[in-house]
């Protein structure tokens, strides 16, 4: 058994949350996690660099001297690359259709094993609830220092299901209406992530010291071990 911290938003402990170690049996090699991470950094690269050689830019075609006579080398045009203002020689050019498609059975594993590494090496704490009245940048800073949670911390908060009604009404997700004064609340603090559990990416789980899960997303999250 694995037994998770507790707290509250005040930043006192409850009862430490029990976990059957064998519901966070899963697997993932290196090499997956190793193209999963590589794929999801280029994905986020933009492509969009570029430069203009020699017949781009807006520049004079006039040749710089004669041709002959003046003991210089024989130059065509101001715009070569090696006059100020001159073209670029193999410089960058935008590229299209540079996506890396990922798996996406290979990608919950993955993030499914990321987090259960996680908890395994007790490093997660279990955060009770997210309700608050209202902003409190001070109050989520003093949580911090009161559960002694280290630098680099990512919270991962529960995905509520929209009702039929709510999907036909464009309601807001209701998930995001819970966690919307946590969530600013959190935003000015340095190295403080959140994201909803179906959402969290593998690279965020990687770089946090510390995840913060709340209690009823380490329930689903259980429950998709499975």
């Amino acid at each position: 058994m694995i037994n998770l911290l507790k707290y509250n938003l005040e930043a006192k402990k409850l009862k430490d949350v029990e976990i059957d170690e064998s519901k966070l049996e899963s697997e993932a090699s290196c090499q997956m996690i190793k193209d999963y991470i590589v794929a999801l950094r280029k994905n986020q690269r933009q492509w969009s660099a570029n430069t203009k050689g020699r017949s781009e830019v807006n520049h004079s075609n006039k040749k710089p001297h004669k041709q002959k006579g003046t003991g210089k080398a024989r130059q065509g045009t101001l715009a070569a690359p090696q006059y100020k203002g001159g073209g670029v020689v193999f410089g960058p050019k935008p590229k299209f259709d540079q996506f890396t498609k990922i798996n996406k059975k290979e990608r919950r594993a993955i993030v499914r094993y990321l987090i259960s590494q996680k908890i395994k090496e007790q490093e997660c704490i279990v955060l009770s609830d997210t309700d608050m009245k209202g902003p409190q940048t001070k109050a989520m800073a003093k949580f911090m220092d009161g559960c002694k949670i280290k630098s680099r911390r990512l919270i991962i908060g529960e995905r509520a299901d929209l009702t039929a009604k709510e999907l036909i009404d464009n309601e807001k997700d209701l998930a995001a209406r819970k966690h919307y004064n946590f969530q600013l609340s959190i935003r000015n603090l340095p190295k403080t992530e959140f994201s909803f559990l179906d959402s969290v990416n593998g690279y965020q789980v990687i770089c946090a010291q510390q995840l913060i899960i709340t209690e009823a997303g380490l329930k689903q999250f259980l429950e998709q071990c499975k």
